[in-house]
Parts: C-alpha cells; structure tokens; sequence
C-alpha cells in the first residue's frame, strides 16, 4: 500500500521533470543557440565544457569542404563579438562567466556575415558587456 502511495507521487514528479521548459508568448526554440540561462545552468567553466553539455553537435567536424586538404579546416571557427579569435581550440581559454551567448554559423550564413574563408561555419560568442 505505501509503495503504490509512493508510485502515485513518484510519477508526476518524474514526468514533470522530463518535460522541456515551456517557451513563452512568441519564442522560439533554436537549437543554434545556447543563451546565457543555459550558460549558467551549465556550470561549466569554459566556452568548450558549455557546448560539450549542451550542444556538442557544435564541435562535430563538417568534413573535408575543399579538394586541397591543406586548406580545409573541418571545424568552425571562433568568433568572439563578432572578431576572429582562432581555432575551435580556443573556446576552453573563454570563461563561461563572461559569455552572454553562443551561437553556431552554418556555412552558409558564416560566409555571409563573416566572409568567406569561414569554410565550416562559425561558433559566435558574444560576452557580457
């Protein structure tokens, strides 16, 4: 009798839990973007350990984009407030404390808002001001 007792409030609280939070009025979930609640949320240290959490697709290499390996970069690369700051490498010397948000650039949209030698996208970071 106790244990179906404890079934009863055991199993609300565990579907509650798996539930994905509830988005307001007009918000839209984006899967390219991680904001600085999730930042925090996260505990993580550094940009690398936030996106190896939450969005560790961010870190898959888009394979060879070039026919001379020589020039292909696999992976995307970093931009912090929207200036080049270096390879995916560079994300664990960035203080998670310090990020507003991060945000993934597909090829596609890297060439255009960051020029073309982004051959595997962006991972943009923008700080707290």
């Amino acid at each position: 009798m106790v244990g179906a007792r404890l079934l009863v409030a055991v199993i609300p609280a565990l579907a509650f839990a798996c539930t994905p939070p509830r988005l307001g009025p007009g918000e839209i979930a984006n899967s390219s973007v991680i904001t600085e609640d999730e930042i925090i949320a996260s505990r993580a240290t550094n940009a690398l350990e936030v996106i190896k959490k939450l969005r560790a697709n961010f870190l898959n290499s888009r394979g060879e984009t070039s026919l001379r390996q020589s020039q292909s970069q696999p992976y995307p690369t970093v931009y912090v407030d929207d200036q080049e700051f270096g390879p995916i490498t560079t994300l664990s010397s960035i203080p998670a404390g310090n990020i507003s948000t991060i945000r993934l650039y597909r090829v596609s949209e890297a060439n255009v808002k960051y020029g073309s030698q982004n051959i595997s996208g962006v991972i943009a970071i923008t700080t707290r001001q």
